[in-house]
């Protein structure tokens, strides 16, 4: 590492940096990307001086990167040991990396979450599934861009998958049962944050058939249907910052250290607003980006600009 202080970003997969990348050099701000897929710490020494951003995804596992999220662990608690500053930290990777967590987490402010059991193995999931009427849904406790999500509208199939070789356990072996959602319109909301405050909101087109839902520009398929626009008004027309949930929602980022997310919400046929998902490595969709008068990543650019400069008042406006 070089000794100059920058940004330096954790993270696993290169394919989702270049907007980021982009946003870093129109701010001037000197950056440099840490990718955990190997390595080594010298626990007795000191880190790089700088500040240091943890976006590690809990779906690393996917891309073949399955101790990412340990090695991220490591270094996080070496970096904080040392007194850099951290955004996104120790404590935010274990959230991450568990929907158990982000459930808990919620669930301790108040917010409405779904109903949920989380089965450790696979000797109970039958019977847990049986207390929950069809159609259900059931996930990965540690997963990422909806992998791992599937439905069932009987109770006998989802027997028969358990107990097949078709079976898929989540990395961390929890399976979640959950209640299905139904949605008064055809769509769930992404609240985006940056240093806590609101940046704007992603309606995500649920019409489809799948559950897997990941708008960076690296996931998008040649000639699919856009999946993501931007919201701007609640239901009532108000102003899409003015939703009771998003106005909530810097609570439980503020309580929980996050500073770097995007949240995820459904308004139910019966008047529910459902929180159920918490994105800390946040990415952003290209059509909402141009829609929109806020930039995710420019926004983050300038908030880690603005922290490095804070610690280290020689970088400020010093391009690597």
């Amino acid at each position: 590492m070089t000794e100059h202080p920058r940004v330096y970003v954790i993270h696993e997969n290169p394919e989702w940096f270049p907007p980021l990348r982009a946003a870093f050099e129109a701010e001037g701000v000197p950056v440099e990307e840490l990718l955990l897929t190997d390595g080594s710490i010298d626990l007795t020494s000191e880190p790089a001086p700088g500040v240091y951003w943890s976006r590690m995804s809990a779906s690393a596992h996917t891309r073949g990167n399955e101790f990412s999220k340990e090695y991220t662990r490591a270094a996080l608690s070496w970096l904080e040991a040392a007194g850099r500053p951290v955004v996104n930290g120790r404590g935010v990777i274990d959230l991450e990396v568990s929907k158990v967590q982000q459930h808990l987490g919620l669930q301790s402010l108040g917010f409405d979450v779904p109903r949920t059991s989380a089965v450790f193995g696979t000797r109970d999931l039958a019977a847990v599934a049986a207390t929950f009427p069809v159609p259900f849904i059931s996930k990965h406790n540690q997963g990422g861009k909806g992998l791992g999500v599937r439905r069932w509208d009987s109770q006998e199939e989802f027997a028969a998958w358990v107990d097949s070789a078709e079976f898929e356990s989540s990395p961390d072996g929890i399976t979640l049962i959950q209640e299905l959602l139904q949605a008064a319109q055809p769509f769930n909301t992404r609240a985006e944050f940056v240093g806590g405050e609101f940046v704007y909101a992603v309606q995500v087109d649920t019409s489809g058939d799948t559950f897997e839902f990941c708008p960076a520009d690296a996931c998008a398929l040649p000639g699919a249907a856009p999946l993501f626009q931007l919201r701007e008004k609640t239901a009532d027309g108000a102003p899409i910052a003015e939703h009771p949930v998003i106005l909530r929602l810097p609570e439980f980022l503020s309580a929980n250290g996050i500073e770097i997310a995007g949240v995820e919400f459904i308004e139910t046929v019966d008047g529910r607003q459902v929180v159920y998902d918490v994105n800390t490595n946040t990415n952003y969709n290209p059509e909402v980006e141009a829609a929109s008068e806020k930039s995710g990543p420019q926004e983050i650019a300038r908030f880690l600009g603005a922290r490095l400069a804070a610690h280290y008042p020689e970088t400020a406006g010093v391009l690597a």
